[in-house]
Formats: structure tokens, C-alpha cells, sequence
């Protein structure tokens, strides 16, 4: 995207947000109000186990988990907006991650800046998931995310050539632990070449634990530490949205 249309764009933006009328965004607000917010929430942990951040993801009320392996991108942007709306756009943020990182898997308009990601780069860790293609729009958005503080987790690594592309972005670079007797550690080098946190994801069993730790991963992640915890955010106040320098309503 050159700048010039990144403009236009910007300026449509505001101009269709501007022509909402008053009584409609009330309505959405009241609605906002209403609903029940709900969102899961896993540890991931210091080789001593202790609490270093919480991976947030997309729960419906009544359900343990949300199965996301067919959704369309529209639903997984959908998801992701919940998500950040229920952490970020209600007030008490602490109560979910009590001063820790927080970890959002963001689908690619979210990276590109197509879609808006809430200013608190102190606290959220943008997260790749592994199936995301990593091109050219992609890695100018990132580079764009960490000039302005955030960082950015790649999930999923198994060293596809377009992740490789992406390493000197990642801060985090998670690698699936049920994989590390396949993968091997030629992954795990080349996945902390760049100075990357390592994580080992899906700890399942005490031995995947102790692979990781054995090859040096720096944090875990997985049922066998923690399970998914369901955080009911409905009570939690609703903060006023903020715009962007841009002039676009922001959580």
C-alpha cells in the first residue's frame, strides 16, 4: 500500500465512522453495556513456573472453548475484536493480567492496519499464528506495529521460509513442544537467532516439558502448567473510545 492510498483510506475511514448517526452509536454502546463478555485465558511461565504473561483468546458464554479450525477470516477478525474489546475497552485491565503481558493472536488486517489495535503497546503482545502467510504487506505492517512499542510473538515456527523472513520482528517466537523431538534443534537455533524469547507451546506432558527445558526455552505455555481459565468481563465498566491521530474511534 503506498502512502497516498494509506490517506485515502484513512480519510474514507473517518468520513463513514463520522456519518454514523448519534442515536444509532448510543444504541451500540447500550448494547455493548448488555452483553456478556466472556474470554479465556492460559498462563505462560518462567522455566520456574512463575507467572510471566497470559495468552487471551475468543470464548463464547456457556463454552469452554471456541473450535476456530473452520471459521472464515471475517469471523476470526470478529473474534479478535472481541477479544481486545473485552480486555482493553473496559476498565480494570489488571484483572486479567495483573501487570503481565498479554498475548492476542491477531489475523493479518489487524497486522497490515486495515483494522485498529487498541494503543497499549505496554500490554499487548501482538501474536502471528503459524497458518498466517507472511509477505510483503504483512512485514511493513509489523515493522510498523514495533515502531510504535508493540511487540510481537510469531506462533506455530517450524522455519517456513516466510517466518524466517519475519524472525528479525518476532520478540517471541513460540514452537510447538509436541513437535520438538521432530523439529529438533536446528528449529530452536534458528528460531532465537535473532535474540527472540523462545516459548514452548502446547506442554501437554511433564516429558515435553522437560525437552524444552533441555534445549533452553525461556517460557511455557500448555495444559500441563495450566488450563484455559474462563474471565467473565461483563461487569468490568466500559472505557469511552479514543481516537487515533488519523481521527478513527479506537478502543
Amino acid at each position: 500500500m503506498t502512502r497516498g492510498q494509506g490517506d485515502v483510506e484513512q480519510q474514507l475511514a473517518t468520513a463513514i465512522d463520522s456519518a454514523i448517526p448519534h442515536e444509532l452509536r448510543r444504541e451500540w454502546d447500550r448494547h455493548l453495556a448488555r452483553e456478556q463478555v466472556v474470554v479465556g485465558r492460559q498462563g505462560i511461565f518462567s522455566p520456574r513456573l512463575h507467572p510471566f504473561g497470559y495468552e487471551l483468546a475468543f470464548r463464547t458464554p456457556g463454552a469452554t472453548r471456541a473450535d476456530a479450525t473452520t471459521w472464515s477470516d471475517l469471523q476470526h477478525e470478529r473474534a479478535t475484536a472481541a477479544v481486545l474489546r473485552a480486555t482493553f475497552g473496559r476498565a480494570e485491565v489488571d484483572e486479567v493480567g495483573h501487570g503481565r503481558w498479554l498475548f492476542v493472536r491477531c489475523p493479518r488486517t489487524y497486522l497490515t492496519g486495515e483494522l485498529q489495535l487498541p494503543a497499549r503497546p505496554d500490554r499487548l503482545v501482538v501474536e502471528i499464528a503459524g497458518t498466517t502467510r507472511i509477505d510483503g504487506d504483512v512485514l511493513r505492517g509489523v515493522r510498523r506495529l514495533r515502531e510504535q512499542g508493540f511487540r510481537v510473538a510469531m506462533a506455530g515456527f517450524v522455519s517456513r521460509s516466510d517466518q524466517r523472513m519475519l524472525l528479525p520482528q518476532a520478540d517471541f517466537v513460540k514452537i510447538d513442544a509436541r513437535d520438538l523431538d521432530l523439529e529438533g534443534e536446528p528449529v530452536v537455533d534458528l528460531a532465537r537467532s535473532h535474540g527472540a524469547l523462545l516459548v514452548a507451546e502446547f506442554v501437554e506432558t511433564s516429558t515435553e516439558l522437560k525437552a524444552g527445558r533441555r534445549l533452553g526455552f525461556d517460557l511455557y505455555q500448555g495444559n500441563l502448567l495450566e488450563r484455559s481459565l474462563l474471565l467473565d468481563r461483563t461487569s468490568a465498566p466500559l472505557l469511552p473510545p479514543v481516537q487515533d491521530r488519523s481521527g478513527q474511534r479506537n478502543l
